[in-house]
């Protein structure tokens, strides 16, 4: 069988393009599992369309069999494109992902969509393959048995399935197949603070899937409230291959939260010192929980090869932090952490939002002093957006007005509040969302720092439309283009 593995294209706010992990592992298990004929297809480095591809393949005269998606909220439209496209050239179509585990019954309304697996992916595809691979049909009465499978019987009524647990043996799991991705298309992980590297070899791992905390604006939907982690041995064999093998210049962690062991996460840091496997950069490209950390952990990181960690401060205003966002954290930890971090010679970068449901002027004002007091080496702003699935969302549908009717709009770092609850009008999350960035960046020292760096004169097009965008607004972006 011809298996096709698809990240819809994606239209992001910078330059930055990072491999999809959640692909690499569902082509691991397929590979593990004697599907060979595997192939990958990134939207944010292909230089040909999902159909172009498709295409192709049937002008080889080896169409494929299976075309799998993977798309979160933001991307589901893409996602349904690519299902349609890929059902019209004669393959069976399966869509996964964050969004497919929330909200299944969505797109197995879709004529296009034979398949939604929902949760973690890499047990459910093969199970699929087995009874697909017999000639069965979508349809075939023995899917009715796959754990946290959606899918049409024979009569074409939608089912169901019963969720599938989340599996606690993570070290079992066959490693991502960081073989198929182009590799040489991907950049660097953060051009912002590095400046922009086309040719880079970046790699991203997971050590641990999910989290334990409730977080209001926060949805799980793959990975679950159950944190689990791998063995310190199993990641270091990892991290050994992306050096040895596939001769990384950076690694990036994306865990939900891979420092909630702080004793495993010093293991894991000795070991990669003990392993002299930290000569290559490494970064956390999610925020660190501020409470998980200590002065030893950071300079255990440090001598482990990272250069730069990130924490979700999100808010400056306590009853906002502790009634609103619900984040089990106080300031005194945060200011602790980035203390910390930078005492041991680390970047530091901070995630803030605004917008959240009983937010005024000054709870916002207060986020923005905090971060000007923390002044990491980069700032995230964000307004806030309620993904289905979270506390946040059913709040807005409950009590407030969703201004985003197209799940596109929802992009992480949108310049657009997505909903009002309450008096909070959506002029003033932007204006105070858009004041953020200007009185954090446009500092004097902060705009020498950036005028200091290549890359933002190489990249000038793009960071004059980025600061329009951020600084100034959507209509001030578009006339900079």
């Amino acid at each position: 069988m011809r298996i096709l593995l698809v990240s819809p294209e994606s239209k992001v706010w910078n330059s930055r393009a990072h491999l999809h992990n959640g692909l690499g592992y569902l082509a691991g298990s397929l590979l593990a599992n004697g599907y060979a004929d595997v192939t990958l297809h990134d939207g944010a480095v292909e230089e040909v369309s999902v159909a172009q591809a498709l295409d192709r393949a049937l002008a080889e005269k080896r169409p494929y069999d299976i075309v799998g998606v993977s798309a979160p909220t933001v991307l589901i439209t893409q996602a349904w494109e690519a299902a349609r496209e890929a059902k019209a050239r004669g393959a069976v179509t399966i869509l996964g992902g964050p969004h497919l585990t929330l909200q299944p019954d969505e797109s197995m309304q879709k004529p296009e969509v034979d398949l939604v697996v929902r949760g973690e992916g890499e047990d459910t595809i093969i199970e699929i393959l087995h009874i697909l691979e017999d000639g069965q049909s979508v349809n075939d009465a023995r899917l009715r048995h796959i754990l946290g499978l959606s899918w049409r019987d024979a009569a074409g009524k939608v089912i169901h399935n019963l969720d599938r647990p989340l599996r606690p043996d993570l070290d079992n799991i066959p490693l991502p197949a960081y073989q198929l991705f182009k590799i040489e298309r991907y950049t660097n992980l953060n051009p912002l603070t590095d400046g922009l590297d086309p040719h880079a070899r970046a790699y991203t791992v997971v050590t641990s899937r999910g989290c334990p905390y409730k977080c209001t604006y926060c949805s799980k939907p793959i990975t679950g409230d159950t944190w689990r982690a791998r063995s310190v041995e199993n990641v270091v064999k990892e991290w050994r291959m992306l050096v040895h093998e596939f001769r990384a210049t950076e690694i990036g962690l994306t865990d939900d939260i891979w420092n909630l062991d702080l004793k495993r996460a010093k293991a894991l840091c000795r070991a990669l010192i003990d392993a002299k496997l930290n000569t290559v950069p490494w970064v956390t490209i999610h925020g660190m929980k501020v409470n998980h950390t200590d002065l030893e952990l950071f300079q255990l990181m440090k001598a482990a090869g990272c250069k730069r960690v990130g924490f979700g401060v999100e808010s400056g205003d306590e009853h906002i932090l502790k009634r609103v966002v619900k984040k089990s954290q106080t300031f005194d930890q945060v200011r602790a952490a980035f203390k910390h971090a930078r005492r041991a010679g680390l970047q530091t970068m901070g995630f803030f939002i605004y917008g959240m449901p009983g937010e005024t002027e000054a709870t916002m004002e207060k986020t923005t002093q905090l971060a000007l007091e923390l002044d990491p080496d980069l700032a995230n702003f964000m307004i806030a957006a309620p993904y289905p699935g979270t506390e946040l969302w059913k709040l807005v549908e409950k009590e407030g007005i969703l201004f985003s009717h197209n799940w596109d709009d929802y992009a992480i770092h949108s310049d657009k509040a997505h909903f009002q609850v309450g008096d909070l009008t959506a002029e003033l999350v932007e204006r105070k969302w858009h004041e953020a960035y200007r009185r954090f960046y446009f500092r004097p020292s902060r705009l020498a720092r950036r005028l200091m760096m290549r890359d933002t004169w190489r990249n000038l097009p793009q960071r004059a439309r980025d600061a329009a965008r951020f600084f100034l607004g959507a209509k001030a972006s578009a006339g900079a283009r």
